[in-house]
């Protein structure tokens, strides 16, 4: 598997993109329509937000995922179409509606994405002519995928993408994505929309297993200020265009599912490192549990910890902080056993402090916290950033 430089959601075959301004965002020349087309049916699976109050366009990709025969998905930023009862409903089908008739396709072969501030009907004008624009502009030029990166975002800082290629068979596949997300992440998915791309050959109803398994290693595993969205989803797209067919077994299946794995996981890591206000990426890996559930339950835990993100945020190794989390967290744990790295430093071992210094290995952009529970084999890793006061300032100005 080898990276590809300024690798996108075209990287791999079968796919165009465009993009276009219709107004949905008050920012003046900022995109906020993005719509990414198969040149062919394609097989897509996905996973969504678990919050209760999923938005109309979740509710609507969920009624049509996973399918062997996706042509596009259509996304506007600024609006987020939730808690917009049934009219939101209405304007996500008629979403669709608008873009098969554009893709010539049929409505249920159209995945429908919106984020941004909830509550508001979408403006089905400016939409169905931003729709129409982007529809205009579909190339598979690598400015299209720059175009639609950007068009996706809210509070976001910067665009995010990753693209990768591997061998199955002999032949060349390339997995390639794209998403936003800055503030609202938390596991169970979080205020982000991820599109990845592949132009492997396989079924759907297996590709939303491997979906399943790399969301649970990658999207599900971060989080910035522990709140779950409405909007969250990730959506996987294979075109088939490389003619390799996913193996159901060995090495040809293997890494495949590294790739994807490895896309995803760098996303992941971009929605985390530009979280709002963020200025630190935290790895925080917990070993040595009872079983994997256990050791993402402390993980996160000390993540979602505002006391932990605050001590990281101020360059303080207050090892106190991440140890109460793990203790309150509900995973088991042998006290006596515990121990507790910063860096390269340990800073608690058998329920005592060692004393050691680890004040440079929190000064970075990047903090990695290893803590060992001491009564099994398991280990799971999330990430997340340390809060700061700009945090405060962006989410105060926020409203619906």
């Amino acid at each position: 598997m080898k990276a590809i430089e300024h690798g996108s959601i075209l990287s791999p075959r079968g796919f165009r993109a465009g993009f276009s301004r219709c107004g949905i965002k008050t920012a003046a020349g900022v995109p906020d329509v993005a719509l990414l087309v198969s040149d062919t049916p394609a097989a897509a699976a996905a996973v969504f937000t678990t919050n209760k109050f999923a938005a109309a366009p979740v509710q609507w990709d969920r009624s049509i995922l996973p399918t062997d025969r996706l042509r596009a998905v259509v996304v506007n930023s600024g609006n987020a179409n939730a808690c917009t009862g049934e009219r939101g409903m209405k304007d996500a089908r008629a979403t669709a509606a608008l873009v098969a008739s554009l893709v010539g396709c049929k409505p249920r072969q159209v995945a429908v994405a919106s984020t941004g501030i909830i509550g508001h009907p979408l403006p089905m004008a400016k939409l169905t002519r931003g729709a129409r624009d982007a529809f205009a502009a579909l190339s598979a030029a690598q400015a299209a995928a720059r175009g639609a990166e950007r068009a996706i975002m809210t509070t976001d800082t910067r665009p995010k993408s990753s693209a990768v290629e591997t061998k199955i068979g002999g032949k060349a596949v390339r997995v390639g994505g794209m998403c936003k997300g800055s503030g609202m992440i938390s596991p169970r998915m979080a205020t982000m929309l991820a599109f990845v791309t592949t132009d492997v050959q396989a079924g759907a109803a297996r590709l939303a297993r491997i979906v399943k398994r790399a969301a649970d290693q990658t999207f599900n595993r971060i989080t910035v200020d522990g709140d779950s969205s409405t909007n969250d989803t990730v959506l996987v797209i294979a075109s088939g265009a490389s003619g390799a067919a996913l193996p159901a077994s060995g090495a040809g299946a293997r890494a495949f599912e590294q790739a994807l794995l490895h896309v995803m996981r760098d996303l992941s890591r971009q929605i985390v490192r530009d979280g709002e206000g963020a200025t630190k990426l935290i790895e925080i890996t917990v070993t040595g549990a009872r079983s994997e559930a256990d050791a993402a339950r402390a993980a996160r835990a000390i993540a979602n910890s505002p006391l932990v993100k605050c001590a990281v945020h101020g360059g303080d190794p207050n090892w106190g902080r991440i140890v109460c989390a793990a203790g309150y967290s509900g995973a088991d744990l042998a006290p006596q056993k515990v121990r507790l790295d910063l860096g390269g430093v340990t800073v608690f071992r058998r329920g005592l402090p060692t004393g050691a210094d680890a004040a440079r290995e929190v000064a970075g952009k990047d903090v990695q916290v290893l803590i060992h529970l001491g009564v099994g084999t398991s280990m799971a890793t999330v990430w997340t950033c340390d809060l700061s006061k700009d945090y405060i300032t962006i989410n105060a100005e926020y409203h619906t």
